[in-house]
């Protein structure tokens, strides 16, 4: 339920929001968001584009991100790049966009000073690409590369995430990396290019956030330049049922690399705008807040036994922000359950696979502490007023908020979240979580191996290069080289790195 307001002019006096309509109420007329804040030097644009990669035909997996970086990283019909890259440098300004499933976003922060020139460079880059061949070869080369190159090579854990999204998605429209497959990027043209910004970048698929110390006559004026646009939408994208896993189903990508990276996890059927979400919020900031030392899993595999960087878990789809923040913007329609076990030593990966499930299994069964659980919730109330820190963030929260529908989702958390009571949280857990059920996806060297341990549910004893391990630790040790794992050879398929983002598929090398 794609409900990006469509006609509604939102306007917020000073720090408040008020929300005059939150619901989808036409389909072919521009929404605008706005944000002013009075006295504020800063100014910044969002247009919000609500198609994303998962509106990519069959085949041509990838054209929505070639497509719209043409945009941001092209030229204009009166400019080139280069030409617009000079005229922004000045200014210490560009142009950012963010593709996901459902949304595309095309942003920028300019001092109010510089605004009209900014302007005037940014609307043409949107409604008068230039869509020249050169800039259109440049941007697929670049995807190219990094899908077979700097995806698979250089970065194992979001090569990692990438297979538990196929994973999670086979034949669904959120089946494939943003950008595409090999096959299919290699196979785009420009035209294809050209018609796919026809067919999408409409009036009725556009929402224009506008936030900070603009002129009062700007949002009427930036209405009227994108109304250039042809009326219309794109049909409200209909998604298939999510697939949950049979037992724990294993990807396993064989590439020569000193350390394991493992991504695990599940569709669950909610998103913010379900009544439920907030209990399971602190239940998944409890077990693995992003970048929190004080979060379950962090304690468990990095404090108490030094294995890797980071351990985390979360509730929905998480993008890495300014460090620990969520991104916005990257709202979904389906949502999933995961735990990241950033890379670790080769040696200690059954082990410490073992130790992230079986701490799933106790959180399933046990529930959240009472200890933790008024902790975990003062913490959120206040974490979360930490999330608005710039103007561009301030606006994304408010625009996200429109799409879940709500007036402020964050003011309803400060709100909601003390009023939670334990029952609740723990209701949550055994209602959306289970750890007998999981998708994971390992990048690892050796992948035979690793399977034949797995199947064979083979103890894994862990090693340490701290000879004085706390002797609490190494009990516990003892019986998390022996946790039980229920593999099945048939849910186990290993595929060289190589082979992956070929083709959409998963690569087929069953043994």
């Amino acid at each position: 339920m794609k409900h990006l307001n469509q006609t509604v002019l939102l306007i917020i006096i000073g720090f408040s929001l008020v929300c005059a309509n939150c619901g989808k109420t036409s389909s072919d007329a521009i929404s605008t968001e706005l944000l002013p804040l009075e006295g504020n030097p800063l100014v910044c644009i969002k247009v919000v584009l609500n198609n994303g990669s998962a509106d990519d035909p069959a085949g041509k997996e990838g054209l929505s991100a070639l497509t719209f970086r043409m945009l941001s990283d092209g030229g204009s019909e009166q400019f080139t790049y280069k030409e617009i890259s000079e005229k922004f440098y000045p200014m210490a300004a560009f142009v950012d966009m963010q593709i996901d499933k459902e949304m595309t976003v095309f942003s920028g922060t300019i001092h109010k000073d510089n605004l009209e020139e900014y302007y005037s460079l940014f609307k043409d880059m949107l409604l008068k690409p230039g869509f020249r061949e050169e800039d259109f070869i440049r941007i697929k080369t670049n995807h190219l590369n990094f899908l077979q190159k700097t995806l698979v090579n250089n970065m194992d854990e979001q090569f990692g995430k990438e297979i538990l999204n196929l994973m999670m998605y086979e034949e669904h429209p959120y089946g494939h990396t943003e950008l595409g497959t090999v096959k299919s990027v290699k196979g785009l043209t420009l035209d294809d290019v050209k018609n796919h910004y026809e067919n999408h970048f409409v009036q009725g698929n556009v929402t224009i956030g506008i936030a900070g110390g603009y002129p009062s006559e700007f949002p009427k004026k930036i209405v009227s330049d994108f109304s250039s646009l042809p009326q219309g939408s794109t049909p409200e994208l209909t998604l298939p049922e999510q697939q949950p896993p049979d037992g724990l189903q294993f990807v396993i990508a064989d590439k020569s690399t000193p350390a394991t990276a493992i991504s695990m996890g599940f569709p669950i059927p909610i998103t913010k705008a379900h009544p439920d979400y907030f209990a399971l919020w602190i239940a998944g900031s409890h077990f693995g807040e992003h970048r929190q030392h004080l979060s379950h899993l962090f304690q468990k595999i990095r404090e108490e036994r030094g294995q890797n960087y980071g351990d985390y878990a979360y509730i929905e789809h998480f993008i890495e922000g300014r460090g620990k923040f969520p991104e916005t913007n990257y709202c979904r329609q389906q949502q999933y359950f995961s735990i990241w076990i950033r890379p670790l030593s080769n040696s200690n990966r059954h082990f410490v696979l073992r130790q992230a499930i079986r701490e799933l299994k106790k959180l399933v069964q046990e529930g959240i502490p009472p200890e933790r659980f008024e902790l975990t919730k003062k913490y959120l109330v206040n974490y979360t007023k930490l999330y608005t820190q710039t103007l561009s963030e301030r606006l994304g929260w408010h625009m996200d908020s429109t799409y879940y529908g709500y007036k402020s989702f964050l003011e309803e958390a400060h709100k909601q979240i003390p009023k939670v009571k334990i029952e609740e949280v723990n209701s949550a857990i055994k209602k959306y979580l289970n750890f007998k059920n999981l998708y994971i996806a390992v990048v690892t060297q050796d992948a035979e191996s690793f399977k034949e341990n797995l199947i064979a549910n083979t103890p894994s004893p862990i090693t340490y290069s701290n000879p004085n391990m706390p002797e609490d630790i190494l009990t516990e040790d003892l019986i998390i080289q022996e946790f039980p794992l229920v593999v099945n050879p048939e849910n186990v398929i290993t595929a060289k790195a190589s082979r992956f983002f070929q083709e959409p598929e998963i690569p087929e090398e069953k043994k």
